[in-house]
């Protein structure tokens, strides 16, 4: 895509279309177009990701995941269930340009807090970070997981 740039994922192919000025993107998952933004270009990679290397099922993977955290609502970017619909990995994608930092930690381990995963997942499309949550921390994972 013009403007956009090479991630550190692999490549994937994405249907996308221009409308009213803008740039859309064929979510296949959500059976709609989407404006295709620095982050949703993350986003649709890791999607790819999970599904065609980690072995993710598509019908198990929730964008915008509904999430409260002290009674205001929020939204995880990517979520898998488990096969009893309970969170698995839930993964908080940002724009390329934006740093992978504390801060990124501390918005996903919120949102864990209230959903409970096994695995957190931080991403720019060119940095990867994946933890295990073990009893009450995060270990650091080298590789992302099966799913």
């Amino acid at each position: 895509m013009p403007g956009l740039p090479k991630l550190n994922f692999p490549p994937v192919r994405l249907r996308a279309c221009r409308r009213d000025g803008q740039v859309l993107v064929w979510d296949a998952l959500r059976g709609i177009h989407l404006v295709l933004t620095p982050e949703e270009w993350v986003r649709q990679h890791l999607i790819g990701f999970l599904v065609g290397r980690c072995g993710a099922q598509p019908m198990r993977i929730v964008q915008e995941y509904a999430v409260e955290v002290n009674g205001c609502p929020q939204r995880a970017d990517v979520v898998v269930v488990d096969d009893r619909a309970q969170p698995l990995l839930l993964a908080e994608c940002k724009a390329p340009e934006v740093r992978i930092d504390r801060h990124v930690l501390a918005q996903a381990v919120r949102y864990n807090s209230v959903l409970g995963a096994r695995y957190v997942v931080l991403t720019n499309g060119m940095t990867h970070y994946c933890y295990e949550r073990v009893g009450e921390g995060y270990e650091v994972r080298d590789a992302f997981p099966a799913l």
